[in-house]
């Protein structure tokens, strides 16, 4: 079978570049004004004040979950260290761990955060779970420590679900009224 070319023979003279494609969402309509202000307003700028502004990271799912898990196994670690495995202490700073980490993920990856909590919850009680006497009796303080402190780790989980599910509506409205 007869294989015909499909790039034409270069015959020394040099052709201009085709023009980018922009994709859909990255066209702008001739005329049209850019989003937020008038035709020929030049770009208002706010003025940056250091130390005013909040960090505001978009992790991805998977960075969120990672986040979420690094920062409990640490503050378990913490806790064991300063405060002997304090399982109370541990909840309480389990709060804002979760509420950061249901910030910060972006929105498209939004869900994963209620399903990262818990797993980082249980990573960091890992540390300050009772049971020092092999793998065993760890898994077994594991598991109190699970049972005794689910109050904190069901509100942790209520409370990322909740931001959540604001945000997602939110970006829902946001993405119809684009449309």
């Amino acid at each position: 079978m007869e294989q015909h070319r499909t790039r034409p023979p270069n015959d020394g003279r040099r052709r201009p570049a085709p023009r980018a494609q922009l994709p859909p969402q990255a066209r702008r309509r001739p005329g049209a004004p850019e989003a937020g202000r008038g035709a020929g307003q030049p770009r208002q700028t706010r003025p940056v004040t250091p130390g005013r502004r909040l960090p505001n990271p978009r992790l991805t799912g998977l960075g969120g979950g990672l986040f979420c898990v690094a920062v409990m196994f640490l503050l378990g670690c913490l806790d064991q260290l300063l405060l002997d495995g304090s399982l109370p202490v541990y909840g309480v700073l389990f709060l804002p761990v979760c509420v950061l980490t249901a910030l910060w993920v972006r929105a498209g990856d939004v869900l994963t955060a209620p399903v990262a909590v818990p797993i980082a919850f249980a990573a960091g009680l890992l540390v300050v779970a009772d049971g020092r006497e092999g793998l065993l009796g760890r898994l077994m303080g594991l598991a109190t420590g699970l049972a005794t402190q689910a109050g904190w780790l069901y509100g942790g989980t209520l409370i990322a679900g909740v931001i959540v599910l604001v945000r997602r509506v939110q970006w829902v409205r946001r993405r119809r009224k684009r449309c």
